[in-house]
């Protein structure tokens, strides 16, 4: 299931009483309001401004069920603290045994809810700010691709090309087996072509891809020459084409170069 399926999945949820539990939690390391675990007091409060609040309102029946939101959302966050990133997006509920837990790299802001459906606004505008999308950075010897939503890879492929044979092959992994320099060296005009029909074949794959996995755009990162090729190959334009040699840097530092600089 792609987020944007489960989206339209929490904005149906639907229950007859308050029964939600909606937690935005702001986990960043590097936001100096939330440095040395501040995250953990900010849940706590949180959770416990909605205990108050329901405790006053003496709905013993709702009150229980909130608790028992609230102890589970705790202790799977608490479980999970060495999968934190930059925040937490998680909905709860008793009903139909609604649970649904993102621990996501883009920008969170804390926010706690007790209502009668899945608070999603901010969920919908972080999908917006961050689409699932494909990253691709081509280069002479391979064509790496990043499967990514909400700042995060879920998958990374590397299409690898034998000059030798003329033929490539697909590894998964999030290691280049190319080596540092993947600059496009001079060739001839058979090297020349068939490094054409290579980008031509990666390229379709990707375009047949990209409704199978929810990719709402597509980014190229790669030296000019091979970027602009690529780009080429596309039957539409991609969203995004920059000129940088990324092929061997970290994903963290390729989808920022995309989604926030």
């Amino acid at each position: 299931m792609t987020l944007y399926e489960k989206l339209q999945e929490l904005k149906d949820f639907r229950c007859d009483d308050r029964c939600v539990l909606t937690v935005y939690l702001n986990t960043d390391p590097a936001d100096r309001d939330h440095q040395n675990g501040a995250w953990k007091i900010e849940l706590k409060s949180g959770l416990k401004r909605l205990d108050q609040y329901l405790a006053a309102s003496k709905d013993d029946k709702e009150l229980k069920a909130f608790k028992k939101m609230k102890e589970r959302v705790l202790k799977e966050i608490e479980d999970h603290q060495s999968d934190l990133h930059k925040g937490v997006i998680l909905f709860a509920s008793p009903h139909e045994n609604l649970w649904s837990v993102h621990y996501v790299q883009v920008p969170v802001e804390s926010e706690f809810y007790w209502e009668d459906r899945p608070m999603t606004e901010q969920f919908e505008k972080l999908l917006k700010a961050y689409p699932s999308s494909a990253v691709v950075l081509p280069s002479y010897a391979e064509i790496r691709l990043l499967d990514t939503e909400l700042g995060t890879v879920r998958e990374e492929v590397y299409y690898e090309f034998d000059h030798g044979i003329d033929v490539w092959h697909e590894r998964k992994g999030n290691t280049s087996t190319s080596g540092s320099n993947n600059r496009l060296p001079e060739l001839d005009a058979r090297m020349r072509e068939n490094l054409n029909r290579f980008y031509k074949e990666i390229a379709s794959k990707v375009e047949d891809m990209k409704n199978g996995r929810g990719w709402k755009e597509i980014h190229i990162i790669g030296e000019t020459e091979s970027a602009n090729t690529f780009a080429e190959s596309l039957r539409g334009k991609p969203d995004s084409t920059k000129y940088k040699n990324l092929n061997n840097a970290v994903a963290k530092k390729v989808l920022f170069e995309v989604f926030d600089n």
